[in-house]
């Protein structure tokens, strides 16, 4: 379960690749947060279930980055941990789409 400043984010394929968007909920003023994201603990939780903790950070040369460990998806699949480049921000209702861009830094 979620600890009370991590969100769920809510991603509609199993894996993170360019172009991948992910709904994340719970946020107490997402119009705020999609103009000025801060850094977040976020649940992300893939189509096929398999949820894993991940990082948003807003504070490095690169902008912000969403930092995803290792994880194994439901039909089996390693996937390798890795940063990525959040190239988007948009509030969608109550919730803040993000659009991943490429591979981050480390």
């Amino acid at each position: 379960m979620p600890q009370p400043d991590t969100f769920l984010a809510v991603c509609g394929n199993t894996h993170l690749y360019p172009g991948a968007r992910c709904r994340l909920q719970g946020l107490p003023d997402p119009q705020s947060f999609a103009d000025r994201p801060r850094p977040v603990d976020v649940l992300l939780r893939f189509s096929d279930s398999v949820t894993t903790d991940a990082e948003l950070r807003t504070d490095g040369p690169a902008g912000a980055v969403l930092a995803v460990p290792a994880y194994t998806t439901g039909a089996g699949t390693r996937i390798d941990g890795r940063t990525w480049l959040v190239r988007g921000f948009v509030r969608t209702g109550d919730e803040v789409e993000l659009t991943i861009g490429g591979i981050g830094p480390g």
